[in-house]
């Protein structure tokens, strides 16, 4: 997906996020643990990009100790003793704000990276993986992937070993062209981070620049046997989409082979609440359900642009009349009634189109627990 961003934007953004969210902690906490940053905010992909910098900060710190040329750490008993050590440590994250805040800001723009481009941003993944191992790289990483993890994933026990980084690269965005279509919303995605600060896709796409290379950033009675990064919570959905092959071109299956029908929300006149429940209810949302306050405060700039256009005939007060009108509905059923009632018919909506199912996931958002 080729891009043109205002890297401007999203610099001054994940500088202002960060600073926001450490206000927001620090302002009664002198530390952060690893089990607060998980639940830091409600973006699941900002707070795990942050554990996973951690995680490569421990593993740092670990060759630093097996970089001292004096003593064996191929013995047995030493080997033991460091990884016990190494998994006490683990256990024992205790962040500072000014320690914590850069690395809430790289999280954020790579958590934006990720949403808007995830062929380039997972091909500077896999060339950052150390050479001959980039199957055991991201085996190791793939628990802090949680967007667009599909592009990636199925390289994982699939395509065996052998294959060198550019096999690894094209595969990538082969893949990408197959499953691309039963992608989360871009949208939705970044709406995650709106109760922090709204993030304006408008704004970050818009600039025309030349499309820059993704950078390369760089409780405590718990049982010690084990890490906490290998506990840290993994919520992959089952790969099913067979991947393209690493030697050949691009696959020539069309989208419609492979990617899952597109569910029904409606009988083609009305939207039906209990279709979307089960519909939604079923999704790997993880930190998107419950966390949206009021309709009408909570939508991002391009949200607002895109609804007003395409589901409100490009009326801006209708949009606002509506969002207050749905926030006053007290359920996500009477929400639904509502907007069949005064909306679906009136303006011609359709039930199953894209822009209705992210409306609704939206609604849904907002009465579920």
């Amino acid at each position: 997906m080729t891009v043109q961003i205002n890297s401007n934007y999203l610099e001054n953004y994940s500088s202002e996020y960060a600073r926001l969210v450490c206000d927001r902690f620090f302002s009664s906490r002198q530390f952060i643990t690893g089990q607060d940053i998980i639940q830091l905010t409600s973006s699941t992909q900002v707070n795990f990009f942050i554990i996973k910098r951690l995680f490569e900060l421990w593993q740092e710190e670990l060759g630093k100790l097996k970089s001292n040329p004096y003593f064996d750490y191929r013995d047995i008993a030493v080997h033991e003793a460091l990884t016990q050590f190494m998994n006490v440590l683990s256990r024992r994250i205790k962040v500072e704000r000014s320690n914590l805040e850069p690395l809430v800001k790289v999280a954020v723009k790579h958590a934006v990276e990720v949403a808007t481009d995830p062929v380039a941003f997972y091909q500077s993944e896999i060339n950052k993986a150390p050479q001959g191992k980039i199957n055991e790289y991201l085996k190791e990483n793939k628990k802090y992937y949680k967007w667009h993890d599909k592009a990636v994933v199925f390289l994982i026990d699939k395509t065996g070993f052998g294959h060198d980084k550019d096999s690894y690269l094209r595969a990538v965005a082969a893949n990408y062209q197959v499953v691309k279509d039963s992608f989360e919303s871009v949208n939705l995605l970044l709406a995650t981070l709106g109760d922090v600060k709204a993030f304006d896709l408008d704004q970050y796409l818009n600039e025309e620049t030349d499309r820059p290379t993704v950078p390369i950033q760089e409780n405590n009675t718990a049982a010690t046997d084990s890490s906490f990064f290998e506990e840290v919570e993994a919520s992959q959905p089952p790969q099913s989409t067979p991947p393209p092959t690493m030697d050949g071109p691009a696959p020539k299956a069309s989208v419609e082979s492979v990617a899952p029908p597109k569910a029904s929300f409606g009988n083609g006149v009305k939207l039906d609440a209990s279709k979307l429940k089960s519909h939604f209810a079923s999704e790997s949302y993880r930190g998107m359900v419950g966390i949206l306050g009021e309709l009408s405060e909570s939508l991002a700039l391009n949200q607002r642009f895109m609804f007003t256009k395409e589901l409100f005939d490009g009326n801006a007060d209708l949009l606002r009349h509506a969002l207050k009108s749905i926030d006053e509905a007290g359920s996500f059923d009477s929400a639904v009634e509502l907007i069949n009632t005064r909306y679906v018919s009136e303006l011609s909506w359709e039930p199953n189109s894209d822009v209705v199912r992210e409306f609704m996931q939206l609604v849904y958002r907002k009465y579920s627990d």
